[in-house]
């Protein structure tokens, strides 16, 4: 029943219909349509265009001619993208470039006469609290520092298990810095340090993690990814030892734009701020000294979903969301989650809470590879789950669910295509997510996705021995591929199988 009502809600939350962000940048705007309010939003349109209205905002203290020409041109065509696609609710927002320029409200205003968009522009502490609010919304226990760096400034919030506390924004985006660096870029360090300085509940957050969120900060994540031959290129939840993190944003900080260009992986549009963003986070991480820098891939526009959704569904554990949402995007069954888990569940002993509702996710997933090609279904099945839009998990815990989806359909967990997930999980992990992908083949195989089947059946346990209990209805389910693999799922565990007789 509990599985039924989750069905339920999300169904009736996606016909709301379509919702968009137009995020307002001083480097750039985008428009990104997502396909519902939900716990769980997928992007289903995503543009940016660089604009660069913040340029040259320091000096004249106005916004770019040429940015705001641009800007309009490219608003009134997200305004018509919006309408094309049947978007029912629009969200524009403008940020510290229209924020702290003297001509930000006539900007607003002509947005409004050329496009029919009415901007809303954010005031730091709204900016703040919106791109904390994003980062929460996909990692809900987040527990230390949020830090977001767009062009014209820096937002930073206290967490604290997932709740938001106090809250600064400062001047100091790259495109900010840039102008201040043709003067004084030797004097960038200690005008940082002493900002940072000056906010003395900083200490609260010490040896706890720091989140970083904003696109010059991603770009970073991902040069670190190539020069560590990450096997994930997947930004969300992607982290750094504090130790680590230190040396190599020193190294960035300090390259001219030649060297940068020579490293694979650099954006050619970041060229001139990626060393400053670098020295921006540098310093707040010699200044919080973090356990860890961790990335988030999501901010102010998932903030604004975030904070849109009621309270109920916000409390929704967005994984398990969103596993829901793909699994009934592609069912062919009525074998519903709780009942494939509840058949599972006792193969396994008490475990943490984060390994249960692992597990509870990778049984929505099992059958998420049904309609591919027999040959190919291992293969699209691990890598499809690995790099899914996937929040409120790390990427141990995505390797987890993309080998056990894998063991459900090729049988074992080894293979060039499982080796991602094995450099990621420690060797107790990875065999519980073998273990759990050949239950969930064994349960496939035994039901044909008939709940029912499952409900009347019993997997037990004992020292020596795996039973699988059938009543005498349903032994004409036993046939030669059911015994190979309940076989190979009873030698996973290094036990005996046994298909016995239980009640009609």
């Amino acid at each position: 029943m509990a599985q039924r009502r989750s069905r339920r809600g999300l169904r009736s939350t996606a016909a709301v219909g379509r919702v968009g962000v137009v995020d307002i940048g001083s480097n750039s705007i985008r428009l990104v349509v997502f396909h519902a309010l939900c716990r769980a939003p997928q992007p289903v349109f995503n543009e940016k265009v660089l604009c660069g209205l913040g340029r040259g905002l320091e000096r004249s203290g106005r916004l770019d001619s040429e940015g705001v020409e641009l800007a309009l041109d490219n608003l009134r065509r997200f305004a018509a993208l919006a309408r094309t696609m049947d978007v029912r609710r629009l969200m524009v927002l403008a940020t510290a470039a229209a924020r702290d320029a003297a001509n930000g409200r006539d900007f607003v205003a002509a947005i409004a006469r050329r496009t029919g968009l009415k901007a809303r522009i954010l005031s730091g502490a709204e900016e703040a609290h919106m791109s904390a609010l994003g980062v929460v919304s996909g990692m809900p226990d987040a527990d230390g520092l949020m830090g977001d760096l767009g062009g014209g400034s820096l937002e930073l919030v206290r967490l604290a298990h997932g709740r938001l506390g106090r809250g600064v924004t400062l001047p100091y985006g790259p495109l900010r810095l840039a102008e201040l660096a043709l003067k004084r870029r030797r004097e960038l360090k200690d005008l940082i340090d002493q900002a940072l300085d000056e906010l003395p509940w900083l200490d609260t957050v010490v040896g706890r993690n720091f989140y970083a969120v904003g696109g010059a900060w991603r770009s970073l994540a991902r040069i670190h990814m190539g020069q560590q031959h990450y096997p994930l290129h997947v930004i969300h939840h992607y982290t750094i030892a504090r130790d680590k993190a230190e040396g190599f944003l020193d190294l960035i900080a300090h390259l001219g734009r030649d060297s940068l260009e020579g490293i694979e992986g650099v954006p050619r549009k970041r060229l001139e701020t990626l060393p400053l963003a670098a020295l921006v986070l540098e310093r707040i991480l010699r200044r919080t000294r973090p356990k860890s820098l961790v990335f988030s891939a999501m901010g102010l526009r998932e903030g604004c979903l975030y904070d849109a959704l009621t309270p109920a569904v916000r409390r929704q554990d967005p994984l398990l969301a969103a596993c829901e949402q793909a699994a009934n995007a592609h069912a062919r069954y009525t074998l519903d989650t709780q009942t494939l888990y509840g058949w599972a569940r006792g193969l396994f002993g008490k475990t943490s809470g984060e390994l249960q509702r692992l597990r509870l996710a990778a049984c929505a997933l099992g059958d998420l590879a049904w309609s591919e090609h027999p040959d190919y279904r291992a293969e699209i099945a691990f890598l499809r789950v690995l790099r899914m839009p996937l929040t409120g998990v790390d990427h141990p815990g995505r390797a987890y669910l993309a080998l056990a989806v894998f063991a459900r359909y090729e049988g074992s967990g080894e293979g060039d295509v499982a080796r991602p997930a094995h450099k990621l999980l420690v060797e107790e992990e990875a065999l519980d997510a073998v273990r759990l992908g050949l239950a969930l083949r064994l349960a496939y195989t035994l039901s044909a996705g008939a709940a029912d089947v499952l409900r009347r059946t019993t997997l037990k346990s004992n020292r020596t021995t795996l039973k699988l209990v059938l009543p005498k209805s349903m032994r004409v389910l036993v046939g030669e591929t059911l015994e190979r693999h309940f076989e190979g799922l009873a030698r996973a565990f290094g036990k005996t199988p046994a298909i016995v007789k239980g009640r009609a």
